[in-house]
């Protein structure tokens, strides 16, 4: 199982205590430091997806993660970025998957981070106010161009997003870039234009559900 490179601190560091308490002779006081350490490796696992392998159709807009869909379609008040957009928001619960994934392909046009608070992630106030890393997504050039944008958003247990991602940089549907540490969840804004293809409360997966359709060129 593949597991992500963040994740190895959190996975060894119980080990020592561990071996410790073994040492000691105290092997029942080792055992929730090895349930903690093969905890952070479920919680830290990169699984393959379908979009590793398979191309996903350029119309296609993919969920960036694992997850239940909070929002799908008409965008909470006061959370969408300026303009006409459609809000998919997924919330991921501290068993998900939590490696990010870019949701449509194109160059990183547009980044930015913001402190903020850590209410719980499937409260709507979260949205706006909790810490959180946005990216501006654009395929194509002048009035054809498609924009997407996306935020990951930690929630009251995550306090760390990493993004591996910026201007200038080109993503792949699906392609990996990112992940939040322990509960949080991630919106995606698409326009008007597009096909909103999921619904509330549907269990989606990074990388491969698809969550929203661009009409199909020509």
């Amino acid at each position: 199982m593949r597991i992500d490179r963040a994740g190895w601190p959190f996975i060894t560091g119980p080990l020592a205590p561990a071996a410790l308490a073994a040492l000691a002779g105290r092997r029942w006081a080792a055992w929730p430091f090895l349930g903690l350490s093969a905890y952070m490796a479920l919680f830290f696992r990169d699984p393959d997806r379908r979009c590793d392998t398979v191309a996903p159709h350029p119309d296609d807009v993919l969920s960036p993660a694992d997850g239940v869909v909070m929002v799908a379609g008409t965008p909470q008040d006061g959370v969408a970025p300026d303009g006409n957009w459609q809000q998919v928001s997924v919330f991921l619960s501290v068993v998900d998957v939590h490696v990010n994934r870019s949701p449509y392909r194109g160059e990183v046009v547009q980044s930015s981070y913001r402190k903020g608070s850590f209410l719980a992630a499937y409260r709507k106030e979260s949205a706006h106010r909790n810490e959180r890393s946005e990216l501006w997504l654009r395929n194509g050039e002048g009035p054809g161009a498609r924009t997407v944008v996306f935020r990951q958003i930690v929630g009251v247990l995550a306090r760390r997003i990493v993004t591996r991602t910026g201007p200038g940089q080109r993503l792949a549907t699906g392609e990996r870039m990112g992940l939040m540490k322990f509960g949080s969840r991630m919106d995606v804004f698409v326009p008007p234009e597009c096909t909103v293809a999921v619904t509330r409360g549907q269990r989606v997966r990074g990388g491969e559900t698809v969550i929203a359709r661009w009409p199909a060129a020509g």
